[in-house]
């Protein structure tokens, strides 16, 4: 399928990934999984494959590359079932807040190590009373001599267990009438008194992809810490949010592909009364009717990709893209795994980590109901 929005040095920039992941991803990938997080040395080779915030500008030790570069490594990483080694969240969920947001000072600080694998990212929202409504956020950062103190704590924080930073959302006015209009960002180190990681959360699917709750109590951090001005954290999460859910769109239309194609290539192998079971018809159909729903949402996603890097507001559209990938995600794996019969159901085959994986797809990054309500909004 060729695709119209990248340009020979990104396809060259893709042989590279695509090599990088078969060589040293996909074999390493089931102790991952077993081990419940990627090791670090890692993330180091990734760094030195130039595979970690490609968009940081050249002089902090970045590509200055754009975003279809990022592209290429989310879309990789999925469509080869290794999606777990949660290198967009990284790169383009957490990262951009940084590069947005952050001072002269805040990144020569910070971003260098981003880049070089030194910092591993994450972004700490949501609480255990808080998920998709972030107005509903209660962890505090209150004013203490140069800084804040932090009490509070989070859950379904990915990269927890192994994240050097953690971009936190806090309640910096309590006291505001107006919930949304008290939430700051702070940037807070992993080895900073007073916080502390929780347990390693156990989950049906991504296995190798840290999961934990975080803790906050009495954390004095520095002023130097907070990203953005005091208060303006809703407003922030808000414009990043378009970003994080077309991630999310790119991803799963990606791991669809990668689920179809290794399925069509089973029912070919695949006999059953005698003649391949690609050669029947309900096979036949029902590949025809995923491969018809992946164009689709392919064609949604690719429509949005230069938009959004040009900096359009199209939430409602991301919304819709977000909402469609992740849901045909999940039923081409549910399709493609019947197809496998009883050894769809085994872990030893992949359409089973594709299965188990896609279906968080429709519940973070905002629920996918949250995203069909944004869209009657605006309609």
């Amino acid at each position: 399928m060729q695709r119209r929005i990248f340009a020979p040095e990104h396809d060259q920039f893709r042989d590279a990934v695509r090599r990088y992941i078969e060589e040293s991803v996909v074999p390493s990938y089931d102790a991952w999984q077993r081990q419940a997080y990627v090791p670090r040395d890692e993330w180091k080779k990734a760094a030195g494959h130039g595979l970690l915030c490609p968009s940081a500008p050249t002089d902090l030790g970045g590509a200055g590359a754009d975003f279809l570069y990022s592209v290429a490594i989310i879309e990789e990483l999925n469509e080869r079932g290794v999606g777990g080694f949660f290198l967009p969240l990284h790169n383009d969920i957490a990262f951009p807040y940084l590069l947005e947001l952050g001072t002269d000072g805040q990144k020569r600080r910070w971003v260098p190590g981003c880049v070089a694998g030194d910092h591993i990212l994450a972004l700490a929202m949501t609480e255990p009373g808080a998920g998709s409504d972030l107005g509903r956020i209660t962890t505090t950062a209150l004013p203490s001599g140069e800084g804040y103190v932090v009490d509070g704590g989070k859950t379904f924080i990915s990269n927890g267990q192994t994240a050097d930073l953690f971009i936190v959302a806090v309640r910096t006015n309590p006291h505001t009438a107006r919930p949304h209009e008290g939430l700051s960002l702070l940037v807070i180190e992993a080895d900073r008194p007073g916080f502390v990681r929780g347990r390693s959360l156990r989950k049906i699917g991504l296995h190798a992809q840290d999961t934990s709750e975080l803790f906050f109590e009495g954390c004095k951090v520095p002023a130097s810490n907070l990203l953005g001005p005091e208060g303006s954290g809703f407003a922030s999460m808000m414009r990043n949010l378009q970003q994080e859910r077309l991630v999310i769109a790119i991803g799963a239309t990606a791991a669809a592909r990668g689920c179809l194609a290794l399925t069509a290539k089973y029912t070919k192998e695949r006999s059953l009364f005698g003649k391949p079971l690609a050669e029947m018809q309900n096979t036949r159909f029902e590949l025809a009717k995923m491969a018809t729903a992946i164009q689709t949402v392919q064609s949604l996603v690719d429509d949005l990709i230069p938009r959004h890097m040009a900096g359009e507001s199209i939430v409602k559209e991301v919304s819709m893209a977000k909402y469609a990938a992740t849901e045909t995600q999940f039923d081409v794996a549910d399709r493609c795994l019947q197809l496998f019969g009883g050894y769809g159901y085994m872990e030893e085959y992949l359409v089973s980590r594709h299965f188990v994986d896609a279906r968080v797809q429709r519940i973070y990054g905002g629920a996918n109901e949250v995203m069909l309500e944004l869209i009657a909004r605006q309609l």
